[in-house]
């Protein structure tokens, strides 16, 4: 049912033991952070649900709905998203954000959808992506869909942000949440299945933080630039408390052509602080960039565990102010005149 999605052993049991006992609930809730899996799990359940072969992929029904998939976010904003819309297997709909909001008349049309007799298989199975960006119309339609769920229809709900969706959605939906995949699982997979050289998986994997999707469609060379310059900051930082060069890397953080590189920027510096951090202290073994070890320590030698400790803090105390619409220019340069003076 679930063969080649790696990762989340629990939720993976938790839905086989489902299956095993005949008990698929009407309702079904995939929480978790972007990227890890819940789009494909909630395939495999659609595939095994509607399979009269068990899931196991050897039949036409699951040969269809194998190539059954969610469309990519830059293809969501086509009028065949404003309903319920169906690949190759007339008891799979799906209903997706058209644009930025999931239509009421998407979710009355999965009402209605939801309601009819299968086709062909024993049930019907309709995923809703992203289900947190549904209106709030949408959102109470939905409500008294699963207020009665219908005999021969299910319904999984996909999303991030479970606390976007109403409490009386939740409480009506059995809800099964999958976590981060492990780095060496996620490394193993892109370099057996994905093509991957050694060297690239692993940096992918860490770069990644247990999302298979964000490790699958990274750019390294990107990444690399980005992990090379915000180590640099450490070491202005660390050894010279050069604040001219400090304050330059805030400007190129937030070069108006490349504004989208600031909150990955901050997300790398965040954890090459943390990993100074844990060498400055004596360990070794839990860092997140393993590669580059040796310059992370000169780094950890050079600051101290008690600094360290006061970069990972003040970049934790920007993104509350981030939170809030503080200006990123002045967000980059107050950080860095406290990493000067750390």
């Amino acid at each position: 049912m679930f063969e080649g999605l790696i990762g989340n052993t629990n939720a993976k049991r938790r839905l086989e033991r489902m299956f095993e006992v005949g008990r698929l609930p009407n309702a079904l809730l995939f929480t978790g952070p972007e990227g890890v899996g819940k789009r494909s799990f909630a395939l495999g359940v659609t595939r095994r649900a509607i399979c009269a072969a068990g899931g196991g992929g050897a039949c036409p029904v699951c040969e269809r709905t194998g190539r059954f998939a969610i469309p990519p976010d830059d293809e969501k904003n086509k009028d065949d998203y404003k309903r319920v819309f169906f690949s190759e297997h007339l008891d799979v709909g799906m209903v997706v954000p058209y644009k930025r909001n999931i239509l009421v008349d998407a979710i009355r049309d999965l009402e209605r959808e939801a309601h009819f007799r299968p086709y062909e298989a024993e049930t019907r199975v309709f995923i809703i992506d992203n289900a947190e960006k549904m209106n709030d119309q949408a959102a109470n339609a939905l409500l008294k869909t699963l207020e009665e769920p219908p005999a021969t229809s299910h319904i999984i709900l996909v999303t991030s942000q479970p606390d976007r969706l109403l409490p009386t959605i939740r409480s009506r939906t059995q809800a099964v949440r999958f976590g981060p995949v492990a780095a060496n699982e996620v490394e193993e997979y892109l370099a057996g299945e994905r093509g991957f050289s050694n060297e690239d998986a692993r940096l992918a994997a860490i770069a990644a933080k247990g999302s298979i999707g964000s490790a699958v469609s990274l750019d390294l060379a990107a990444f690399r630039q980005r992990r090379s310059a915000m180590l640099g900051v450490l070491r202005d930082a660390a050894v010279a408390g050069d604040l001219a060069a400090l304050l330059s890397a805030g400007e190129a953080m937030n070069d108006a052509k490349n504004k989208e590189n600031f909150e990955p920027s901050l997300d790398i510096l965040e954890t090459l602080a943390r990993d100074v951090m844990v060498l400055a202290a004596g360990g070794s073994g839990m860092i997140a960039n393993p590669d580059i070890t040796d310059e992370l320590g000169e780094i950890a030698e050079a600051a101290g565990a008690r600094r360290a400790a006061e970069w990972v803090t003040a970049i934790e105390e920007t993104r509350t102010t981030l939170n809030v619409n503080l200006n990123k220019k002045i967000a980059a340069d107050s950080l860095f005149v406290r990493f000067a003076g750390a």
